[in-house]
């Protein structure tokens, strides 16, 4: 794909898998849900050719990146962690960060841990929201969007897998990935088959 290559780095107890291109100011790209590194691909041909060091890692848990079996692995700090740890591994002292869906929560966390280390945050669709620390978040988010919004649908582990898997990977990652309704991704129980159309 244009020279763009990829490795694995070992980061926070974990192997990452990161494709990059080009050479200058890195600029570091975090995928949204659900992505991977791929989704950054014209950007990183684009701002390679203009002198920057792109460079998109699949975050914990997505594509090749190692996904510990462990659900207390998969909190913010640890997904900032790997990110710092990622960083000091291009031996850089600051980024330029680009951050999108669940890439743009992370981002805004590691703009808030570790400022020293963003020159700055382009933050694609997902505000800064402040949380508040006597409800927990999937809480709220239900308050807000209501049982069926996609987070919500992911607490049971293996529920939502299975409707996705009766319904076939093609199908899901089309409707989530080219929906037109504007507002929240809401995955209604009744069936998998009304996602979004």
């Amino acid at each position: 794909m244009d020279g763009i290559k990829h490795r694995k780095v070992a980061v926070n107890g974990i192997n990452m898998h990161i494709a990059e291109k080009g050479e200058g100011p890195v600029v570091l790209f975090l995928h949204g849900f659900p992505e991977l590194w791929y989704s950054w691909r014209h950007q990183i041909l684009a701002l390679s050719d203009r002198g920057y060091h792109c460079v998109a890692p699949d975050l914990r848990g997505y594509g090749q990146t190692d996904a510990p079996a462990s659900i207390e692995s998969y909190t913010s700090f640890h997904i900032v962690d790997d990110l710092v740890a990622l960083i000091h591994s291009l031996q850089v002292e600051k980024v330029f960060l680009v951050g999108h869906d669940w890439g743009a929560i992370i981002a805004w966390y590691l703009c808030m841990l570790h400022p020293e280390m963003v020159k700055a945050y382009v933050c694609l669709s997902v505000p800064f929201l402040r949380r508040n620390p006597t409800v927990p978040t999937v809480d709220a988010m239900r308050a807000l969007y209501g049982d069926n919004y996609y987070i919500c649908r992911f607490q049971k582990p293996g529920e939502m897998e299975a409707e996705m898997a009766a319904a076939g990977t093609k199908y899901v990652l089309q409707n989530i990935l080219t929906t037109r309704k504007p507002g929240p991704p809401i995955l209604p129980r009744a069936s998998l088959y009304s996602i979004l159309i």
